[in-house]
């Protein structure tokens, strides 16, 4: 078993509670109650979307993902701030939101892309001294935490909404293309310090997240009724050329040894597959020979 998943995961079940269904779904379908399974990047709860999932030996292949650059829509509520940064948590504060709030939003949108710092919110998976930040905050703390740098790539306005009658309350829609490590909730935060109004994150959706669209992902449910048309090899996914070697270099190859590197391959990382076409491992160049780096026994 190795491949990877693109799950569809909704609004309201944790990454993990999703991750332990795949496995279920996957142990019964090998008929194997050791298969390992992992994500390539949580999701909170209250957000919907893609949610990649490596399945089998896959999971030896994680670090390999170069592309881990992510797409959301979201909504931004301006007039409001909470606790988690998003519509869950505790109201801190409020206050009224002016007029021109759209043509100020506009204005500050382009401050927030490219290289950036946050500081990653209270109710995180960020460590702090052994312990993860969310621990901290059920407990009713607040620890300093030290900016990152991230990457935002674009930030677009998709659509305004003003709540009826009241001044209290405003929404707009972004589109927000991120590196890796990017705070969605933080940066609707920031958004709304730079207008002067307290603001939360509403909705999220992850559209994209590295070579896994939305438009590819498939339900839990889907899932369960074609394991085997779900799942992706990881030739679609990582993009390295895939070299076949015969019987005998194939054995070296899984048995550890450098084998000397087939004409015609130009890439430092390849993936090996021997005279069945069977997936042996991902091969390393050296010079004329072929060392491996990961083997599948």
């Amino acid at each position: 078993m190795l491949g990877f998943v693109n799950v569809f995961k909704p609004s309201g079940p944790s990454s993990a509670h999703v991750v332990a269904r795949l496995r279920r779904i996957y142990c019964v379908y090998a008929r194997d109650r050791k298969i390992p399974v992992g994500h390539l990047g949580t999701l909170d709860p209250q957000a919907a979307g893609v949610l990649p999932i490596a399945v089998g030996k896959a999971t030896r292949l994680i670090a390999l993902l170069e592309d881990r650059r992510k797409a959301y829509v979201c909504t931004i509520v301006l007039g409001r701030s909470t606790s988690t940064g998003d519509a869950l948590g505790q109201t801190l504060g409020t206050g009224p939101v002016p007029e021109d709030w759209e043509r100020r939003l506009c204005d500050a949108l382009p401050r927030f892309i490219g290289r950036i710092e946050q500081s990653p919110p209270m109710y995180s998976a960020v460590h702090h001294e052994g312990r993860r930040l969310y621990e901290l905050a059920r407990e009713g703390k607040t620890v300093d935490r030290k900016p990152r740098p991230v990457t935002v790539y674009a930030i677009s306005l998709l659509g305004v909404e003003r709540h009826p009658a009241t001044n209290t309350c405003a929404v707009a829609r972004l589109r927000v293309a991120c590196g890796e490590g990017t705070y969605v909730r933080t940066l609707c935060e920031d958004l709304g310090t730079a207008i002067g109004v307290p603001a939360h994150m509403g909705a999220l959706v992850r559209e994209g997240s590295g070579p896994f669209v939305l438009c590819e992902s498939w339900t839990l449910e889907e899932i369960a009724d074609r394991p085997s048309e779900a799942l992706i090899p990881p030739e679609n996914i990582i993009p390295f050329p895939t070299i076949v070697l015969d019987l005998r270099g194939s054995a070296d190859f899984r048995a550890g040894r450098f084998v000397p590197l087939p004409a015609g391959s130009g890439a430092k990382h390849v993936f090996v597959r021997d005279e069945s076409r069977t997936l042996v491992g991902i091969g390393e160049m050296h010079g004329a020979l072929l060392a491996p780096r990961k083997v599948f026994v």
